[in-house]
C-alpha cells in the first residue's frame, strides 16, 4: 500500500508518525512553520533510529534509508500530492481549523485528511472542510515509534472507505488499531485517562495520599505500567489540562473538571518531564 504521506507538525507526535511511516516504506513530507522546527523534528527522528540500531532492533543501513524517505518543508502546498495527510499540530480547535481549511483547498480529491487530536471531536474539525466524509481521527500514542496503539475515530460523516484506508495505513506501519464508532470528546483512551488523572490529582491535592503512593497503588493494584501522575508528567500537565477542559466543555460532566492543583502547576510552568518538574522532579 505504501504511498505518499504528509505530516503537518514536526513536534514529538508528528516526527514520530513520520518516522514509523518512512520505516514502513512511505514517502513522507514533514511540514512545520519554520526551518528550526523541521530540523528539530528530523534530528529527533535520527536520534530515535540510531537508538534502535544500537539496540539491534533495526539494521544500521536502515537509519539513512529511512531518513532518505523523509523530506521537510515549511510550505503546506507540499501536501498536494499526498494520499494521506496527518495533522499533528497543537490541541486548539482554531489552529486545527486553519490547517484543515487550507488542506481542503490544497489536497487532491481522493486524499484522506486525518487528525491526531486526542480530545477534540473529529466532527468539529471536519466541519470547516467541503469533504467531511474524508476526515478521520488517527490518535497515535507517544512515543509513536514505541507505542503500538492507534485509536481510529469516526467523525459524524466519516465514510467507511476513509476508515478502511486509515486502518490499512496504521496496520501497515505496525500499529494495532481500535475503532471509536461515535465521535465523543476525548474518544475512549483520553476520556479514561482524563477521568483517572482528575481523580488522582484531587486525592493528592486534598492530602489523602502522596503522588508516589498513588502511582504505586495503580501499578501494583491495577497492573498499570505507569501510574496516572507519572503519565501526566510524561505527556505534559498542559496537554492533560487541555484534554480535560475540552471534554468538560463538550460534556459539562463534573468528573472532567480540572482540579486547582493541575491548573496551578500549568500556570507555574511545572509541566512534567519537559520542564524538569511536575508531580515528580526530573
Amino acid at each position: 500500500m505504501a504511498g505518499r504521506l504528509a505530516v503537518v507538525g514536526a513536534g514529538l507526535m508528528g516526527s514520530g508518525i513520520a518516522q514509523v511511516a518512512a520505516q514502513a516504506g512511505w514517502q513522507v513530507t514533514l511540514r512545520d512553520l519554520d526551518d528550526a522546527a523541521t530540523k528539530r523534528g528530523v534530528d529527533g527522528i535520527r536520534k530515535s533510529l540510531e537508538k534502535f540500531a544500537e539496540k539491534g532492533k533495526i539494521e544500521a543501513s536502515e537509519v539513512e534509508a529511512t531518513l532518505g524517505r523523509i523530506s521537510v518543508t515549511t510550505d503546506l502546498e507540499a501536501a498536494a500530492d499526498a494520499d494521506i495527510v496527518v495533522e499533528a499540530v497543537f490541541e486548539r480547535l482554531e489552529i486545527k481549523h486553519e490547517v484543515f481549511r487550507a488542506l481542503d483547498k490544497i489536497c487532491k480529491s481522493d486524499a484522506v485528511l486525518a487528525t491526531n487530536t486526542s480530545a477534540i471531536p473529529v466532527t468539529q474539525i471536519a466541519a470547516v472542510t467541503e469533504r467531511p466524509e474524508a476526515v478521520v481521527g488517527t490518535h497515535f500514542f507517544s512515543p509513536v515509534p514505541m507505542m503500538k496503539l492507534c485509536e481510529l475515530v469516526r467523525g459524524y460523516k466519516t465514510s467507511d472507505a476513509t476508515l478502511a484506508t486509515v486502518r490499512a495505513f496504521a496496520e501497515e506501519i505496525g500499529k494495532t488499531v481500535v475503532v471509536v464508532n461515535r465521535d465523543i470528546a476525548g474518544f475512549v483512551t483520553t476520556r479514561l485517562i482524563a477521568a483517572l488523572v482528575v481523580e488522582a490529582v484531587k486525592l493528592v491535592e486534598s492530602g489523602v495520599i502522596s503522588a508516589e503512593d498513588l502511582d504505586t497503588a495503580c501499578k501494583l493494584g491495577f497492573g498499570h505500567a505507569m501510574g496516572p501522575l507519572a503519565t501526566t508528567d510524561l505527556t505534559g500537565a498542559d496537554v492533560l489540562l487541555h484534554a480535560a477542559k475540552n471534554i468538560y466543555a463538550d460534556t459539562a460532566d463534573e468528573k472532567f473538571f480540572p482540579p486547582e492543583l493541575l491548573q496551578r502547576m500549568v500556570t507555574a510552568g511545572d509541566l512534567g518531564r519537559k520542564t524538569g518538574k511536575g508531580f515528580y522532579t526530573y
